[in-house]
């Protein structure tokens, strides 16, 4: 017998597993917690976006959810809470906090605010920042889901870092069809998001509020409780999530203000677009011109259209006030070089 017949075959690593798929019940988030307990990842519905979740307390549970997203490791993850009350043990929150969260939690608002010195918390949510990023989900499912934890979740979107944010169970799917290496165990199918984009963030650790990326929770709304809120500007730093200059990017090229489609672009459409020519293919954010049917439709829209038969997606223009301005950010870091 010859070496090469004595040789052992190599041996394989099994499959990883896909995550398991639960629609909500009291059994799906009793799996949850036992899933959250043990270290591991659950994905489940906000109203903004779909999170990647771990208990925030759990240093290797956070860090995996780094490593399954392949996020950069200065970026700050979210951390989700059912109320103020559970809030307060992780962050310093004075008035301005107490007001906004009376108005706007549950809700799609995102507070930074000065990190408590004992809070229970990993320290890989701050990503070496001295500040939390801080809110309270008003979907159901993940109400329920925080509640049956019974601690606080961090959690960025369910998607692998500058990819198009999901908006839909399937989109988790698809992301991590092997479970981000197995570290993603568990998807709560609760249907898809109402908002449609990422929530509103806003820095309260200094004396001036500054909105660090604009969401369902309009600029306006929240000067109308606080007076003149700054934008970060561009030497601002990363002092939150979503801050990246380059994100929620699909793989083609977008080109934004476009009325001029060329033959081999897709074209994501804005209000009434009859007269509009061209593109390969076509979709619709709102032919009636409403921003809030438009932020629900943007990210499965652009997820829609990246298909290797075109060349790029031109988008038509997008209105800037009220919600307008989180769309618009959003499509301007999708447009953005990579």
């Amino acid at each position: 017998m010859t070496d090469a017949e004595n040789t052992p075959f190599p041996s394989q690593a099994p499959p990883t597993p896909a995550p398991q798929v639960l629609p909500p019940s009291p059994a799906a988030y009793a799996t949850a917690r036992s899933v959250l307990a043990d270290g591991g990842l659950v994905a489940f519905p906000t109203e903004t976006v779909y999170g990647l979740g771990a208990d925030a307390g759990n240093d290797r549970a956070v860090a995996d959810i780094f490593a399954a997203k392949g996020r950069p490791s200065f970026n700050p993850l979210i951390v989700h809470v059912l109320d103020l009350a559970q809030a307060e043990p992780l962050v310093q929150v004075d008035e301005r906090a107490r007001q906004l969260a009376a108005l706007f939690w549950p809700g799609p608002l995102t507070l930074v605010l000065p990190r408590r010195a004992a809070a229970p918390l990993s320290l890989l949510v701050s990503a070496g920042l001295d500040s939390v990023a801080v809110r309270a989900p008003s979907h159901p499912v993940a109400r329920a889901m925080l509640a049956a934890a019974g601690c606080p979740v961090a959690a960025p979107s369910a998607n692998v870092s500058g990819h198009v944010s999901p908006t839909a169970p399937v989109h988790v799917a698809e992301e991590f069809p092997e479970g981000g290496g197995g570290r993603l165990r568990l998807i709560l199918a609760g249907g898809r998001c109402p908002v449609g984009v990422e929530s509103t963030v806003l820095d309260l650790t200094g004396e001036r509020p500054v909105l660090l990326r604009p969401g369902a929770v309009t600029r306006e709304e929240l000067e109308q409780v606080l007076g003149p809120v700054d934008l970060a500007g561009a030497g601002t730093g990363i002092k939150g999530p979503g801050m990246l200059s380059s994100h929620y990017a699909p793989r083609l090229p977008v080109r934004l203000n476009a009325l001029d489609p060329r033959p081999d672009e897709a074209l994501l459409a804005f209000g009434p677009d009859a007269f509009i020519r061209g593109g390969h293919e076509r979709l619709n954010l709102s032919p009636n011109g409403d921003l809030h049917e438009a932020a629900a439709n943007l990210f499965a829209m652009l997820r829609a259209l990246d298909k290797p038969c075109c060349t790029g997606i031109a988008v038509m223009p997008v209105p800037e006030d009220g919600l307008g301005a989180a769309i618009n950010d959003r499509l301007r870091r999708a447009a953005a070089p990579r």
